[in-house]
């Protein structure tokens, strides 16, 4: 593959799932065996807010989730986040396709109505569901599912196996036979 087709393949808007999941199992094997860091994001919002608990309300902060459960800090699921952010936002306009939109994408409105704040409501709701239960399950899933699946650990795959089978009702649900 010469320069350009390797430049041309970089900026699709879209990569092939296969290649990619591939490719983010190879990282998630190569960032264990160098760091003995696993993949995990979902707690860095808790460690953000134990930061802000510590300053705010101190003696709040030195209750024992916050001392042992979720330490306040820059840890390593804050930075991963922040990679995320920053990754998607580098893949965005590396592929042309980046742009500030309200969510206008047909297919929200078709689901949620025109009126902007459903939308929004539908997704910090969502967001906070998503969060709570990642906290409850003790990871997300790049916690538990990519992590996890490295080490080949049955959790894991029941997490897996239990998201997609969640996410296939709650499909059929939302859009019924649209999509």
């Amino acid at each position: 593959m010469n320069t350009n087709n390797f430049v041309a393949w970089f900026r699709q808007v879209e990569w092939s799932p296969y290649l990619t999941g591939a490719m983010l199992g190879m990282l998630a094997i190569f960032t264990l065996l160098f760091t003995g860091l696993l993949f995990g994001a979902s707690g860095a919002f808790e460690n953000l807010a134990g930061s802000i608990m510590q300053v705010v309300a101190p003696s709040v902060a030195e209750n024992t989730y916050w001392r042992f459960v979720m330490t306040p800090g820059i840890t390593w699921g804050v930075v991963m986040a922040v990679g995320i952010v920053i990754g998607a936002f580098i893949a965005a306009v590396t592929s042309g396709d980046f742009k500030l939109r309200w969510i206008s994408d047909e297919q929200w409105v078709q689901v949620f109505g025109s009126a902007p704040w459903k939308r929004w409501a539908a997704l910090f709701f969502g967001a906070i569901l998503l969060e709570y239960g990642a906290g409850i399950a003790g990871g997300c899933t790049s916690g538990l599912a990519i992590s996890g699946g490295v080490q080949l650990a049955p959790a894991a795959f029941i997490f897996m196996a239990g998201m997609f089978i969640s996410g296939i009702i709650v499909a059929k649900i939302l859009y019924g036979k649209r999509y």
